[in-house]
């Protein structure tokens, strides 16, 4: 799998930063110093990826420089027919791999892809019924610092206390109680399966809308290894582009024929002006790269490598929460068994080179600046090649600096080790070095 996804990639240092040195060399410097970051850590968030550099050309392509306000064949500008074919085509291979009826691929991230959908359907003072953030869910499903929590009234549904698993009565409960205008079934750290056909019986029997937010598990949706929202009668489904997708930074909405005029409009004029067409191009790549049958084998090995790094750090006495995954994260519980925060954890962990996330944890009784717990994800070390095997490495490394509680030394050795395992996972090496 590496050295296919080596072979086809192109690229030169040169060729593709040379201009850069050239203007701007303190942007140069920087982006060096991140290309050298990425290869030299242990990039375990999992919201991050790697994209091929097929991506980051289109992304870097001269469609940056067309303004294509509305859409194909459609457009307040003139000039736009390469771009709306190019916007054709990214629509197309959407629908196509999710399954949908209709895609907009103008959305700039997964939240301005939830905002599109709110403003679409909602008033303000409208209520939203979501997932709670400590029990997995996202900012725009609610937060109170965010624009969903600000404009509408949010009720949020959490997880059992026992299993940590979304109690799907409860939702019911609330749902019928608090009649929402809409029902919200995503996450951003919640390791387990969504039941899309239960969450439409609960939306039908209180005539709520529902959306799902695939960001986190779109690439798993694509290759079959979690339900498709899509076929699942869901009426709103928004994702980003990136994550297990591994395209570029981005936001999609599908759905079906009925409701695509209104996603649409909301879209554009609602929240957006001009579309990047050069990312577009790029979410455009990423489509095509995930059509293919290696994309599938890529998805299960990312599920694999989690399952892996959740049963060995078991092994190891972590409270793993809900005990396991199902998809390409888990979750740690490590103050309840070390007395460890999040905060200490990832500081720890990015000094020795690995690099993760603090995260809540379902009942978390710390701040969402200190948390109890990280979350780990698998998507981008699995593109990079790693296995199983790797996943075991990982886990005894990750153990080492949690339980030295961030002694200097043992930080030290361990960032030598991750140096040399990644020796043998060479990241962009198509790139060169200056």
């Amino acid at each position: 799998m590496r050295e296919e996804w080596a072979k086809s990639q192109r690229l030169n240092v040169v060729t593709l930063y040379q201009k850069i040195k050239e203007v701007d060399p303190e942007i140069y410097s920087l982006i060096i110093q991140e290309l050298n970051r990425l290869r030299e850590n242990l990039e375990l968030i999992a919201s991050e990826n790697v994209v091929s550099t097929a991506v980051l050309e289109a992304a870097a392509s001269v469609l940056t420089n067309k303004y294509a306000e509305g859409y194909p064949n459609a457009r307040w500008y003139g000039g736009c027919s390469y771009v709306d074919k190019v916007e054709e085509i990214a629509r197309e291979r959407a629908r196509k791999l999710f399954r949908a009826e209709h895609a907009n691929v103008q959305p700039h991230s997964g939240t301005q892809a939830n905002m599109a959908v709110y403003f679409a359907v909602l008033k303000p003072g409208d209520t939203i019924l979501a997932l709670d953030i400590a029990s997995g869910g996202h900012l725009s499903h609610g937060h109170s610092k965010n624009f969903s929590g600000m404009i509408y009234n949010v009720v949020r549904y959490g997880v059992d206390p026992e299993s940590n698993l979304i109690d799907y009565e409860n939702v019911r409960e609330l749902a019928k109680k608090h009649k929402p205008k809409i029902i919200v079934a995503g996450h951003s750290a919640y390791p387990r399966i969504l039941d899309f056909e239960k969450f439409r019986q609960i939306g039908d029997e209180v005539s709520a809308y529902v959306m799902a937010d695939i960001a986190h598990i779109a690439g798993l949706v694509i290759a079959g290894l979690h339900p498709n929202p899509c076929t699942a009668g869901i009426d709103f489904v928004t994702s980003t582009t990136h994550k297990t997708l591994r395209g570029a930074r981005g936001g999609i909405i599908l759905t079906s024929n009925k409701h695509a005029k209104l996603i649409d409009v909301s879209v554009f004029p609602g929240i957006q002006g001009g579309p990047l067409l050069h990312i577009i191009a790029a979410k455009a790549v990423a489509f095509k790269e995930a059509s293919r049958p290696e994309f599938i084998e890529y998805q299960r090995q990312i599920v694999a490598n989690a399952k892996k790094l959740a049963s060995e750090f078991d092994k190891k006495g972590y409270r793993v929460i809900t005990g396991g995954t199902d998809n390409h994260l888990l979750l740690l519980d490590l103050y309840s068994t070390y007395g460890i925060t999040g905060k200490d954890a990832s500081f720890w962990l990015e000094a020795a080179n690995i690099t993760v996330n603090k995260n809540l944890i379902p009942y978390d009784k710390l701040s969402p600046f200190v948390t109890s717990g990280i979350r780990i994800g698998t998507p981008a070390v699995t593109t990079r090649g790693m296995k199983e095997e790797e996943m075991i490495i990982i886990v005894d490394l990750i153990d080492r600096v949690l339980r030295s509680k961030g002694d200097e030394k043992v930080i030290a050795e361990v960032r030598e080790e991750v140096l040399e395992l990644l020796k043998n996972f060479p990241l962009y090496p198509e790139i060169g070095d200056e």
